[in-house]
């Protein structure tokens, strides 16, 4: 398997040859309106650390190859594979066709959620982060099968949404590998 430090992704163009044989987790990753460039780079940062099937980009969300995605992402936005869609309830409607069995699971603060350690994630998933100040919205939220939130113990309520998917998307690695 290739192994790319920071300097050399920086530089580097995402090889079809290569990124078709890259071994992928049964991973989705949706936005839902997030604003921060730099937090879609990071995104992708993960995605590529998970080896996330893809990332579908929705709303009002910038894509790549907008320069700061890119340089947050350093540049994995070459690797892994990506789609813009209108509205993330499209991303779902068209990942259940697409995927039969998904799990969708937004991570969200809501009265209807469980802590992230004690979910139960099933295979293939995919986990929604939303809008930096309003979240992942209603519709959505909805149209999931589960939402899950973080414990926070200060007096902030809640984490960055790249900060809350990597936490949750290494749990969800964990359940892969056991």
């Amino acid at each position: 398997m290739i192994k790319l430090g920071a300097a050399q992704l920086r530089t580097t163009k995402g090889d079809p040859e290569i990124i078709k044989d890259l071994k992928r987790n049964p991973i989705y990753i949706i936005l839902d309106n997030v604003l921060d460039t730099y937090n879609i780079g990071a995104i992708f940062r993960l995605a590529d650390a998970v080896a996330a099937e893809r990332i579908i980009i929705c709303g009002e969300s910038e894509v790549p190859p907008h320069t700061r995605i890119k340089k947050a992402s350093i540049n994995t936005t070459e690797w892994v594979k990506w789609e813009y869609k209108d509205t993330p309830l499209l991303a779902i409607e068209d990942l259940r066709k697409e995927v039969p069995g998904i799990q969708i699971v937004s991570i969200e603060l809501d009265k209807r959620a469980i802590p992230f350690n004690s979910a139960e994630y099933k295979f293939p998933v995919a986990l929604i982060v939303g809008h930096e100040s309003k979240g992942v919205s209603k519709e959505v939220m909805d149209s999931s099968d589960l939402i899950v939130d973080l414990p926070m113990f200060g007096v902030n309520k809640s984490l960055n949404v790249m900060v809350s998917l990597g936490i949750v998307l290494y749990e969800v690695i964990k359940r892969i590998e056991s």
